[in-house]
């Protein structure tokens, strides 16, 4: 069974940088699940995944506009250190997560003060051609209420 638009997809993934590193994984986890066709994942590794069948593993390398978008020159913004998710002690090139409108998202602290904080609103990986190597586990026709809902219910998932 080819994938195609709505289904439900789960699959794992090792994901590399340009040096062939691996940068994370979730070998041995949970998969991940989404609904295919519905922006719900990257594009470069929706396009990749499509017409694949479960079972199949296989590797692309994508360039940023197909992950996680090219970096932004100067994209910095000012945030309460308390709204700084994933270490009481910051420092700059630390890591953080914070919330947004649009859900969470990784920051990197370029200035720290008692309490303000200046971050990097590019994603770690923006602006990096990266390597996500795919094994497709699971998939199966979306249900109604998933294609209603536009995304994956159940394992891997959304939860409500």
């Amino acid at each position: 069974m080819s994938i195609k638009d709505d289904m439900v997809v789960q699959f794992f993934y090792t994901l590399r940088d340009e040096k062939g590193e691996v940068l994370e994984s979730n070998e041995g986890h949970e998969p991940v699940a989404y609904l295919h066709g519905h922006h719900n994942m990257m594009p470069g590794v929706e396009k990749a995944i499509e017409g694949k069948a479960v079972g199949d593993k296989f590797s692309v390398t994508l360039p940023a506009s197909e992950t996680y978008g090219e970096r932004i020159e100067g994209a910095e913004q000012r945030v309460s250190v308390k709204h700084l998710l994933g270490a009481n002690n910051w420092k700059p090139g630390m890591r953080a997560v914070v919330h947004t409108d649009h859900g969470q998202r990784q920051v990197t602290v370029l200035k720290v003060g008692k309490f303000m904080a200046t971050v990097d609103i590019n994603h770690p990986l923006a602006g990096r051609e990266l390597t996500f190597d795919l094994h497709i586990s699971d998939a199966r026709d979306a249900t109604a209420e998933e294609i209603a809902h536009g995304h994956a219910h159940g394992v891997g998932g959304h939860h409500h």
